[in-house]
């Protein structure tokens, strides 16, 4: 696939001019002799996958009082079982995108959907808050698989807006789990204990197995892999963290991921014991907050038609930070009571919807040709991040206001990263220019 050159760069850092690469580091192509795959079907498929990932964080949300009361433990002590899910999410990235530079995708997505599965029967055994937070870890390990895997695959088959008009998609399609997951909780708790949930997500991790050996094919051919060895995986990472606007996109992308999280974290409780709504009304609740979320993320593949992704990122931001910065002052106050709360939360997590597309296709137009190894990175920060701010959320009261502190701080520190690093100036001449094209490989006009 040839690139046109002397078009302008709607990705931060992509270089004015294009400059030759060797074979092995071309645009994103499909497998040889294959026809090009029907981007609804990928969307669709990949949609499905990386849904595993939100299912496995949210589902139990409901039951957290529950299991506090059946394992004789504390509020923080379960709320660090979501820790270890978000941990185990960050390094299974790390471990599973190299992997996948070198062994293809296909494998080690079906070994680490193996891995979630093992991890939820043993999760449903748990005797302890300590077993479960362990088991919790190893869970999110094998759903990371389906994560970093689908964000490689899309860097495989597209490019620049392209890119992040699929991920749009993809959050659309994944966002039905935040919204599905706390009401399937709920009516698991109903009708038994919160362990049935968890012999849930293994079911859940049979089916999306099956998904991927039926319906997903090899996306990275074997010219295109690379060395499986420890030291040529440290020699990438260290690339990708000496390149300045990359690095800055991925923290951006953790920290406009860093609102959601603390929402997750913290909103059972806040909502539940705070304002008192019932495990079917926060689900509801919840529900409404992924709906302002997925709802933005579709309102930006229009914006994309007329903005750059680093402009409509930066705008997010701003809003996420005043939105915040108004949730400091209703849940200080008490003012409005759970709407007075709701209203601006829905702000952040719109806000969320806009950054989360566009931050990590700026991040992944910029290294093709380590395409899972950049989304492990990417992924690895977000979700470390997130294992960070469920425990601060918690350390800082559980309650409404430190939600808000934890929200608007994220936004600020992103801005600040922004504007220290201005990767929209940051030119490497080495970097061949992702964005010259709207068009996927795939041929298909951008949706």
């Amino acid at each position: 696939m040839s690139h046109r050159g002397g078009n302008r760069s709607d990705v931060p850092g992509a270089a004015a001019r294009v400059t030759t690469k060797p074979a092995s580091v071309a645009a994103p192509t499909t497998t040889r002799d294959q026809s090009p795959p029907s981007r609804l079907r990928m969307i669709l498929v990949l949609g499905a996958l990386v849904a595993l990932g939100p299912l496995t964080i949210d589902v139990y949300l409901p039951a957290l009082p529950a299991i506090t009361d059946d394992l004789n433990s504390t509020d923080a002590a379960v709320q660090f079982t979501l820790t270890g899910t978000l941990i185990g999410l960050a390094v299974g990235q790390l471990v599973i995108g190299p992997l996948s530079d070198a062994l293809g995708r296909r494998r080690p997505l079906v070994a680490g959907t193996a891995v979630h599965i093992v991890a939820s029967l043993l999760c449903m055994i748990a005797p302890s808050v300590a077993v479960l937070g362990v088991t919790r870890a190893l869970q999110g390990f094998g759903a990371a698989a389906t994560m970093v895997i689908a964000l490689a695959i899309v860097r495989d088959l597209y490019e620049g807006r392209a890119a992040a008009t699929v991920l749009s998609r993809l959050v659309l399609v994944m966002g039905v789990a935040p919204i599905v997951a706390p009401s399937l909780g709920g009516i698991v708790l109903l009708q038994g204990s919160w362990r049935g949930i968890f012999a849930g997500l293994a079911v859940a991790g049979v089916l999306l197995m099956l998904v991927a050996l039926v319906f997903l094919r090899e996306t990275l051919p074997t010219e295109r892999r690379r060395a499986p060895e420890v030291v040529p995986v440290l020699r990438t990472y260290g690339s990708l963290l000496r390149d300045r606007s990359f690095v800055v996109l991925v923290l951006v992308a953790g920290l406009g991921m860093s609102a959601l999280f603390a929402y997750i974290s913290g909103s059972s409780f806040v909502l539940q014991d705070g304002y008192g709504l019932g495990e079917q009304q926060f689900a509801l609740v919840f529900g409404i907050g992924a709906v302002a979320l997925i709802g933005a993320s579709q309102l930006n593949v229009l914006a994309l038609q007329r903005y750059s992704p680093a402009r409509i990122v930066t705008v997010a931001l701003v809003a996420m930070a005043i939105s915040g910065t108004a949730l400091i002052v209703t849940t200080t106050t008490e003012a409005g009571g759970v709407v007075g709360f709701m209203i601006p939360v829905l702000c952040v997590l719109a806000s969320a919807g806009f950054v989360m597309p566009n931050s990590p296709a700026l991040a992944l137009s910029r290294h093709g040709e380590a395409a899972g190894t950049a989304a492990a990175l990417l992924g690895a920060a977000q979700f470390g991040l997130g294992a960070l701010i469920a425990p601060l959320v918690g350390a800082l009261g559980n309650d409404g206001p430190a939600m808000a502190v934890t929200m608007t701080g994220g936004a600020l520190v992103a801005l600040a990263a922004l504007a220290y690093a201005r990767p929209d100036r940051d030119r490497p001449e080495t970097v061949v220019d992702a964005s010259a094209t709207e068009t996927p490989v795939d041929g298909s006009a951008t949706a």
